[in-house]
């Protein structure tokens, strides 16, 4: 749908504060024909939804498919379609889809993933507490400080740290490890954190899954320096989790959001909710366009056999 940049910002802003990622995609050049301009602008959600204008129903096919998957690597992308017969170039950075539903003109479009910061979860208000806080917010996480009862993990969190010296550390650290909160910590010293993870009521696989005491042995001594060692250990526990960045672009963090082939026209779309599609003979088959899905719907058996 169209909208006016006004409503855009609003639209963006309020995906921010929902914590909800998204693609801001501009375009940067466009040659005529085509029905986008400079300046064009859409937000493209994880589901595909796009809000706003870069182009026709074919370009927006390509835009919906490579902002997916710029969100899934949380890079952004260059995009370049033109006309020609399906296929697809890449290099660092960028990508030229060749479009065969373009009857000329070429549209380059900027694709920026906006990713909501990592949200990291702090149990307790000492000095090591706040020093998490402060430090964590430097190397792009949202911290927030919270206490046990109040602590709300969930499967998209960063991590939970508990540094409440011996204040409601069980329940949080259960409700952590329940959630599958990939980095869960507790600052404690040896002998007293093997006392809080005994107690705990859950299995030894995730009970092993706790960091304590907290952090990598810097050798630290200040709350300051605790805080360093622990954000360092929770960077390089969160490395371990990403995969190799593969030779095509965009490179691959996660998941690659699925994709299916038009079989009228032959391009690559997203097979997602929001890409025009249609059932037949118990398949769905995505389109990059409406004419391509009328061209289907009204003889399937020509496209269907051949695809």
């Amino acid at each position: 749908m169209q909208a006016t940049a006004e409503t855009l910002a609003v639209r963006a802003t309020e995906l921010i504060s929902r914590r909800e990622p998204f693609v801001r995609a501009t375009v940067v050049r466009a040659q005529r024909p085509t029905s986008a301009h400079a300046g064009d602008t859409a937000l493209i959600l994880s589901t595909g939804e796009m809000n706003g204008f870069v182009g026709g129903n074919c370009v927006e096919a390509s835009v919906r498919e490579y902002s997916l998957k710029a969100l899934a690597a949380q890079e952004p992308l260059l995009l370049r379609v033109v006309p020609g017969e399906p296929s697809h170039r890449t290099e660092e950075g960028a990508v030229e889809v060749s479009n065969p539903c373009l009857s000329g003109g070429t549209v380059e479009i900027f694709l920026e993933p906006h990713i909501p910061a990592p949200r990291v979860l702090v149990v307790g208000t000492t000095p090591v507490a706040q020093a998490l806080a402060s430090l964590g917010a430097g190397v792009g996480l949202q911290m927030e400080l919270t206490d046990g009862q109040a602590a709300d993990p969930r499967p998209d969190d960063a991590a939970l740290i508990v540094a409440s010296h011996g204040r409601e550390e069980e329940g949080a650290l259960e409700g952590a490890l329940r959630a599958g909160v990939p980095y869960v910590a507790l600052v404690a010293s040896e002998v007293r954190g093997a006392a809080v993870l005994a107690s705990l009521d859950v299995d030894d696989a995730q009970r092993s899954r706790v960091f304590s005491p907290a952090g990598l042995d810097l050798g630290a001594r200040t709350p300051g320096e605790i805080a360093v060692s622990i954000l360092a250990q929770l960077i390089a526990e969160r490395a371990k989790g990403r995969r190799p960045v593969p030779d095509q672009s965009p490179p691959a963090t996660q998941s690659s959001p699925a994709s299916a082939v038009d079989p009228v026209c032959g391009m690559t779309v997203a097979a997602v909710e929001s890409t025009l599609h249609l059932e037949h003979g118990g398949t769905t088959i995505y389109f990059c366009s409406r004419g391509c899905y009328e061209a289907f719907r009204k003889d399937p058996e020509r496209y269907g056999a051949s695809r």
